[in-house]
């Protein structure tokens, strides 16, 4: 039987961000089966991906799984779309409608279960190019006053830049600005000007505060029954 031809989009340009090599491979051949995309690149944390950015690629959409090892929670996906300025397709093993629904309402264009089949990522791709939301069938996208919370949880963390996200994750791990200063090989009083300017931007006047923001926004909070 002859495979289906792909189908012409404009997204000739592909970021995708996952820590798994085996499933980057699978998900480059995928994309490059379901659509007539020219090139991919890909990145294993989010911090490289916005490196990748920063430098000048300029992807027409971007597959994101936010289980990344530096990024917890949704404001990773707010701060990669920002940069890029491209339609994000989150691709997780999640398949939660809580989550899902927590994952467009921050701004994603669609949402793949990581086992969906070939047609599924070949629909999403049509749907957000011709500029709609895709989520999996049998979704039911849900809306309320905790999942406001957790939205605006997102988006006081999605005004951070990278370097203020990278900070805030270690000051979530417990760590002391000198011990920060050691990881990220900076001087403790550039730490603790970021510091100053994450505690403005989040709008609370304590690390901790701080800290409870970060966790409102992580899956461990939108799962909480």
């Amino acid at each position: 039987m002859l495979a289906e031809p792909a189908r012409q989009t404009d997204f000739e340009n592909v970021l995708i961000v996952d820590d798994h090599p085996l499933f980057c491979d699978a998900l480059s051949m995928t994309l490059r089966s379901v659509a007539e995309i020219g090139e991919i690149h890909t990145a294993d944390r989010l911090e490289n991906a916005m490196e990748l950015v920063a430098k000048g690629l300029k992807p027409d959409a971007v597959m994101l799984d936010l289980n990344l090892p530096d990024v917890d929670g949704l404001d990773g996906l707010v701060r990669l779309k920002s940069a890029a300025d491209a339609p994000v397709i989150v691709v997780s093993s999640l398949t939660d409608n809580r989550v899902i629904s927590q994952v467009i309402k921050a701004g994603a264009s669609g949402y793949v279960p990581k086992h969906s089949q070939r047609d599924v990522f070949r629909t999403a791709f049509e749907t957000v190019h011709a500029g709609g939301i895709f989520v999996p069938d049998g979704c039911v996208l849900i809306e309320d006053e905790e999942e406001d919370e957790h939205s605006d949880a997102v988006n006081r963390l999605a005004a951070l830049t990278n370097q203020q996200g990278r900070i805030l994750q270690l000051i979530c791990e417990g760590k002391l600005n000198k011990q920060i200063a050691y990881d990220l090989s900076i001087a403790e009083t550039t730490v603790k000007a970021h510091v100053t300017a994450i505690m403005r931007k989040l709008g609370v006047q304590s690390r901790t505060q701080a800290v409870l923001i970060a966790k409102k926004a992580s899956f461990a909070s939108v799962l909480q029954e």
